[in-house]
């Protein structure tokens, strides 16, 4: 009687640990699902907005974080312009941090060699969970190229126990391999989409891509009610340069004109090589008398001082610029035709400023009549 009664609680002992058991391969079973398709979204994602907006957002919901993000090293601001290249500004993604150092940010920056997990201390981590006040613990995950971090990926939890220094970081170091090849596989895809639209010789982006940009610039407007202003920018007398100095030093001269007015343009506005000696800015949300304004500090800044050949004497240079703007309302006809005509008017206004005398600014007669 008693081997029976031993061997039934045997059996529902059994039964416990195998219904323990199963409940344990179905959580892992979830969990490892789980993970995949984490990984998979970081690594599926299109171009740099979209994967940062899986770091940011899709990690932060898919583990019920306060907030997760991305501290990125980038001292040339390459991958900030690779990103405004693909038509996203990097205050347009909160969470995200473009930085050119490392140093003072935090202090685990030192030997992130590996996943940090710890307690969240305001003097140490407030730069990298800006305005948050309820973060309690925080993971620092590395993300490296070339055996060198480039940055980390932070998650905050306004819960203590959620990353402690006792975790294990294995899943973390699996994260960090995952989430770092992600980043280098899309940088190099918006390098080489970037490539076709990118002028050789100054570096500058290409008419293609002020095509391409022009339309969201305007559909952009439109959307916001906002204005458009387009500077077509020329030098002047560039033939001569050409025939006096040479080929090669009429090089020279365009890859210093381009970055003398990229030294006055700001990071919103759209600069690119139209062709040949012209240049064209487009200044989203302004109005034409700031256009103007800023074509004036354009035109002085490429007057200001003689270029220096490398196998001729100085030369001094003067360009006209012409100016058009609009504010697209809803019944505009449509994008294409609109930005045409926009570039249209700026070139009419440009050979006004030519035929004034050059070295002047101009704006086309239908901005100059709504003055």
């Amino acid at each position: 009687m008693g081997n029976n009664k031993d061997t039934s609680a045997e059996l529902q002992q059994l039964r416990r640990q195998l219904s323990e058991l199963h409940d344990e391969v179905a959580r892992n079973d979830g969990i490892l699902r789980k993970s995949q398709e984490r990984e998979l979204a970081l690594l599926q994602a299109g171009d740099l907005r979209a994967l940062f907006r899986t770091m940011v957002i899709g990690l932060a919901d898919s583990f019920g974080l306060a907030q997760v993000t991305v501290v990125i090293f980038d001292p040339d601001h390459d991958l900030r312009h690779l990103l405004v290249a693909g038509g996203t500004q990097p205050g347009d993604l909160p969470g995200l941090m473009f930085v050119d150092t490392l140093a003072g940010l935090a202090p685990q920056y030192v030997s992130l060699q590996k996943p940090w997990l710890g307690q969240y201390s305001a003097p140490d981590h407030q730069l990298i969970f800006p305005a948050r006040d309820d973060i309690a613990s925080i993971a620092m995950i590395p993300l490296v190229h070339k055996e060198r971090v480039v940055g980390s990926l932070n998650f905050g939890s306004n819960v203590g126990s959620r990353f402690t220094r006792e975790h294990a970081t294995d899943f973390f170091k699996h994260l960090s391999i995952i989430a770092s090849f992600a980043l280098e596989n899309a940088v190099n895809r918006a390098r080489l989409r970037r490539s076709g639209f990118t002028d050789v010789l100054t570096g500058w982006n290409n008419r293609r891509y002020l095509q391409v940009r022009l339309g969201e610039e305007l559909a952009r407007a439109r959307r916001d009610g906002s204005n458009l202003v387009c500077l077509m920018i020329d030098i002047d007398h560039f033939k001569r340069v050409n025939d006096t100095h040479g080929h090669a030093a009429g090089d020279e001269v365009l890859i210093e004109l381009a970055q003398r007015i990229e030294s006055e343009v700001r990071a919103s506005d759209v600069a690119a090589r139209y062709g040949g000696e012209e240049f064209v800015v487009l200044l989203p949300n302004t109005d034409t008398d700031s256009g103007v304004l800023l074509a004036e500090r354009i035109r002085r800044s490429i007057s200001s001082a003689p270029i220096k050949l490398r196998y001729d004497g100085p030369v001094t240079i003067t360009a006209s610029i012409g100016i058009a703007g609009i504010a697209p309302d809803q019944v505009d006809d449509e994008l294409k035709t609109i930005g045409e005509a926009l570039i249209a008017r700026a070139d009419v206004a440009l050979y006004a400023a030519k035929a004034a005398g050059r070295d002047q600014v101009a704006v086309d007669s239908v901005n100059a009549a709504v003055a």
